[in-house]
């Protein structure tokens, strides 16, 4: 997914831009992530064509110990998410987000990122979902790797 389109629900990020999602760098350094405001926030990214997904890892902000709320990870064939959306991870407890209870366990952010294991779902857009973290109400995105093959 590197250098990917990326676009986010929050038009007017806090910090960075969108294009940090997908540069390649993972560091949790000054001015290497995206913020966007509270509550339910979304990064998305455009793979170009439909793919066979098999794992997504994702880097929030992993400077200090924290963990991020409501993480949830679909694919989609459409860039609205209306039709066949597939969720691969779902940590939201008590459907807070809107989108479902959640079965995934939440975890502490750590340099190495958080593995998902996406099963070989087919989309062409990766949406990855946050509403906030245990240290503030703000959504980062310090990176996101998609590992694929083009769907035939």
């Amino acid at each position: 997914s590197k250098g990917k389109k990326v676009t986010a629900s929050d038009n007017e990020p806090i910090v960075g831009e969108a294009a940090f999602v997908t540069d390649g760098n993972k560091e949790a350094t000054e001015g290497s992530w995206l913020e966007l405001g509270p509550g339910t926030q979304y990064v998305q990214i455009d793979l170009g064509a439909e793919h066979k997904v098999h794992a997504i890892v994702l880097w929030h902000y992993h400077g200090d110990p924290r963990v991020y709320k409501d993480v949830i990870v679909q694919l989609a064939g459409d860039k609205d998410f209306i039709l066949d959306v597939k969720t691969v991870y779902n940590n939201d407890h008590d459907n807070s987000s809107g989108m479902g209870i959640g079965k995934d366990f939440e975890y502490f952010e750590l340099n190495e990122g958080r593995l998902v294991n996406a099963k070989g779902a087919k989309g062409r857009f990766v949406r990855l979902y946050s509403n906030g973290s245990t240290s503030d109400d703000m959504n980062h995105y310090t990176e996101v790797d998609v590992y694929g093959m083009p769907a035939k």
